[in-house]
Order: C-alpha cells, then sequence, then structure tokens
C-alpha cells in the first residue's frame, strides 16, 4: 500500500511538471513556476559583485534544466518499481490508452520520456536566455560600449586579453579624443603614435621570437617608460615574471635606440630642413644661422651595481648619482643629436668633446652649406651653449653667466639665452613626459639605451604634436667656462671683430645680408 501511495505521488508531481513544460514552449515568456520572466527581471535586484541580469537568467534556466532532468532521473530510476510489470499494469489501467499525452509519456518505458524532457529543457533554457526587450533595460551600443571599455581599462586590468579586446574590438567605438586620452594617460602618446612604434618595431619583435604578441611588449615598456615602474611593480600588474619585463623592457629600448634612431634623430644637413631651422631661430633671437642648441643634463640613477669601480664618477653636481644626457635641439624642441657616453660626474664640455657630434664638427664631417656674410665674415650653421661648453666657431656661448658684461654683451647673451631655452625645455619635456628619466630604475649598463629611446619617443610625440606636459625644472647651472684644448685653438674665437659684431647684431638689429 505504501509502495503505491508513493508511486502514485511520482506520477502526480510529474504530470504537473510536465504540464508546465509544455506551457513554458508554448509561451517562452514563463518559467517553469508559472511566472513570467519579464516580471521578474523586472523584480530582480543587482547582485553584490555586480553581476549582470543577464548572465542570473542563464544560471536560473540552467537550474531549471538541471530540475527537470532530475526529475527524469527520479522517474526512469531502475532501481524503482514504476516499471515494474505491477506498476505498468497499475499505470495503464488508470490511464487512457485511446490518447497519448505527455503523462502516458512519462509511464512509457521508452526512449519518449527522455527525448521529451530534453526537448522541454532546451526550450526552458533558450527561452530564458533571451535578452529583454523591455526598452527601459535595454542599453544603447555606445553605452554598452562604454561600460566594457571602462572595465578592460580599469587601472587593475592589465592582461593580454584586456590589452587585446582594448585594441581590437573596443577602440574604434570611441571617439578620437577619448581614445588617444586614454592612450596617453596609460602609454604617454596618443593611438596613431603608438601604432606607428608597433608598426616600426614589429618586424624586429617578431626575430626573437618573443612569447608575447608585439603590441602587448610595447605598451608595457611604454606604460613603464611613461609612469617609472621598477620591473617588479609592472610584473605584479601585469601578472609576468620580473626577469621576462627586464628582458622585454631592455629589447624594446634597444630597439628604439638603434633601429629607429637613424630615422628620428638626424642632423639637419638638408637644405630645406636647414633653412627652416635658421629662419626659425633668427626670428627668435635676431642671430642669423643659428641651427640649434646644445646642453647636458644628468639623469639620475636609484642606485649603482656594487661591482662599479669608482661610484663618486657617477655623483653630478647636484650631489645625486646619474648618467649624463648631451642633447642638441631646433626650434621645435625635436632633438637633432643625442649622445650618452659620461657618468654624472663628468663635465659639460668634456662629455661634448668625447662625443661623436664634436669629431664631426672638428673634422668638416657635418657639411653645411648655408653660409651668410657678415661684415665680411662668412658666418656657417653654430649652436648656442651655456658657458660650460668651450666657445668655438661652430658653439656659441655667452660673454658672461652672470650679466656683469657691456649693455651689448648683455643684450647679446640674452639673446643666446633665448635660444638655448628651447633645448632647456626640450630636457625638461622630455622628463616630464618619460617619468623613468626622473629617477631610472634601470642597471646601468642598459642605462644609456633606455635614455637615447627616451629621446626617440620623444621626438616621435613633438613630430606628432602631442600636448606637451608639465615642464621637468631642473636647478639652475653654474660654474667656470671651461678651458681651451690646444687642438682647438683654430677654432676659438679671440677675433674682437666677431664678438663686436656679435653685440651688434642683437643691440642694433641690423639687416643681415643675403646668403652667399
Amino acid at each position: 500500500m505504501a509502495t503505491e501511495c508513493r508511486l502514485a505521488t511520482r506520477e502526480s508531481n510529474l504530470r504537473t511538471h510536465s504540464l508546465s513544460l509544455i506551457a513554458l514552449s508554448k509561451n517562452p515568456g514563463l518559467n517553469a513556476s508559472g511566472r513570467s520572466f519579464a516580471g521578474e527581471r523586472e523584480t530582480r535586484r543587482p547582485l553584490a559583485g555586480g553581476i549582470p541580469s543577464r548572465e542570473r537568467e542563464m544560471d536560473e534556466s540552467f537550474l531549471v534544466m538541471l530540475s527537470n532532468l532530475l526529475h527524469l532521473q527520479n522517474h526512469l530510476d531502475p532501481t524503482s518499481s514504476l516499471f515494474s510489470s505491477d506498476a505498468g499494469a497499475t499505470s495503464s489501467a488508470s490511464l487512457p490508452t485511446s490518447t497519448t499525452s505527455p503523462s502516458s509519456l512519462l509511464t512509457a518505458s521508452s526512449a519518449a520520456p527522455l527525448l521529451f524532457f530534453t526537448i522541454a529543457s532546451v526550450l526552458s533554457f533558450v527561452a530564458s536566455s533571451k535578452p529583454s526587450r523591455n526598452p527601459k533595460r535595454s542599453s544603447s551600443p555606445s553605452s554598452s560600449s562604454s561600460s566594457s571599455f571602462d572595465s578592460l581599462s580599469s587601472p587593475s586590468n592589465h592582461s593580454l586579453s584586456a590589452f587585446r579586446a582594448l585594441s581590437t574590438d573596443l577602440i574604434w567605438s570611441l571617439d578620437p579624443p577619448s581614445r588617444d586620452a586614454h592612450w596617453r594617460s596609460s602609454y604617454g602618446l596618443s593611438y596613431p603614435v603608438f601604432t606607428t612604434v608597433v608598426d616600426k618595431l614589429k618586424p624586429h619583435i617578431a626575430q626573437s621570437n618573443l612569447s608575447l604578441p608585439p603590441d602587448y611588449a610595447v605598451a608595457m615598456v611604454l606604460s613603464r617608460l611613461f609612469h617609472g615602474f621598477s620591473a617588479k611593480t609592472l610584473a605584479r600588474r601585469h601578472k609576468l615574471d620580473p626577469y621576462l619585463v627586464s628582458k622585454i623592457t631592455n629589447m624594446v629600448t634597444r630597439l628604439l635606440a638603434t633601429k629607429l634612431y637613424p630615422e628620428f634623430i638626424k642632423i639637419p644637413a638638408g637644405r630645406r630642413r636647414l633653412h627652416e631651422t635658421t629662419q626659425a631661430f633668427e626670428e627668435l633671437t635676431s642671430l642669423p644661422n643659428l641651427c640649434g642648441a646644445i646642453d647636458s643634463t644628468p639623469v639620475r640613477v636609484r642606485r649603482l651595481p656594487n661591482d662599479v669601480s669608482d661610484p663618486s664618477s657617477y655623483v653630478c653636481k647636484y650631489g645625486f648619482p646619474a648618467i649624463q644626457l648631451q642633447v642638441v635641439a631646433d626650434h621645435k624642441k625635436v632633438f637633432w643629436d643625442v649622445c650618452v657616453k659620461a657618468p654624472g660626474g663628468v663635465d659639460d664640455a668634456t662629455h661634448f668633446r668625447d662625443s661623436v657630434l664634436y669629431h664631426k664638427l672638428m673634422s668638416g664631417d657635418v657639411v653645411w652649406d648655408k653660409v651668410v656674410n657678415v661684415r665680411g665674415h662668412p658666418v656657417r650653421p653654430y649652436l648656442v651653449g651655456d658657458w660650460c661648453f668651450p666657445l668655438l666657431s661652430f658653439l656659441l656661448t655667452p660673454f658672461s653667466g652672470n650679466g656683469r658684461g657691456t649693455p651689448a654683451q648683455n643684450t647679446f647673451d640674452a639673446a643666446l639665452m633665448k635660444g638655448r631655452s628651447t633645448v632647456v625645455e626640450a630636457i625638461g619635456l622630455l622628463k616630464g613626459r618619460w617619468k623613468i628619466l626622473q629617477n631610472l630604475n634601470v642597471g646601468v649598463h642598459h642605462a644609456p639605451q633606455t635614455i637615447v629611446a627616451c629621446c626617440v619617443l620623444h621626438n616621435l610625440c613633438q613630430i606628432a604634436r602631442e600636448p606637451e606636459p608639465p615642464i621637468w625644472k631642473e636647478p639652475e647651472e653654474s660654474g667656470p667656462p671651461p678651458r681651451v684644448l690646444e687642438s682647438e685653438r683654430s677654432f676659438y674665437y679671440y677675433d674682437y671683430n666677431f664678438t663686436m659684431w656679435s653685440s651688434d647684431v642683437t643691440a642694433r638689429h641690423i639687416e643681415v645680408p643675403s646668403l652667399s
């Protein structure tokens, strides 16, 4: 008697569940309990952790499907007496045999129950997984892409998958100003400049058999140079090994310093560029044929290795360990020469005399055809620098570093320092944008290529007219003028007429003769 009651109860439950599934297949808006999915979506509240409503609906539909299969399993349990001859006879006697109903399918000893419940469960899952048609719940593509962009570009999301989705799927759904603003805040340059760097480095990175995609590796290195991260910090952000981060940084900076240097850092030897540069400097300073400004700056090193033979040689004039950087900039604050060959304790004149540019200018390898004639003196293009550099035919320096000269000399010095201000601002932009140069956290042996790589990136940003960051300020320089070497005496200006000419050019603003 107890067995018959259990069988009858089980049959009633299965019949009720079958009818609800039939109603569900006819009306996909209902769930297994008879309530509408739309009504449930209207009353659901967001769960903790921000799980999307569609994912919650799919989870509930999975539960419905599992519930159906569990009911089927309980009904078709081989250990049950439901399919015994007695139970089968009892069930057959209690149901009509002339019609086929879902409840009769449940009591049949064929594959029909399994097929029915499978189809019903699939229909339940498909109905619940459809997106809501309620306009209040639907979101526009722009808002959806914006939310996806925010989630992928969050400060804590630096995975390869997030970068790939951001750089391929979502990047074109944003307007260019928002896209470039995000790229500058992450990598220090806009998206078009970033793609330029990647396209030029991709063939060389591909030859290294790197396990990471080239654009992801370049983005990781740019974020380190821009934010000044250490290798350990960057490794934690990207969930990589610090050794791999250092290896990728060394590879990308080496490629920037060697493969891209000849293309983006060049002496203005062409007539068109040289004329444009000298004309712009003349408008700025009233000095004719000025083609560049030179200056040196120490790049602070976070720590020196223990195997350095003379640590004191790295201590610069400001009192911290550094690497000496010498640059020449034009009127657009674009570097056309970079030299990193000395520790921070070396003075500017010594570093300049050890540079390739100095030897080219001394030997005449640099051919500048533009010559102006001033008071009978042929004047070729020249540089301007401060009093820490030697006074040469191709390098003019101030009469006095403290403004104690004659009025004409002080006027000339002011004009000369105005031309020199371009390289000072260029160095300030360099350190302001690439913050790793404010406190260099790479090995001393890799420091030169890292500094040169930042100079190449600086030129890319200036050529592309990227927004200029706040200028990094350094203390004012001071010190005695350098002594003249014997090899430089033929290039040294003792001529009184030239010094008077230089002061007259500025004080009287005389008209410069045309090119000879």
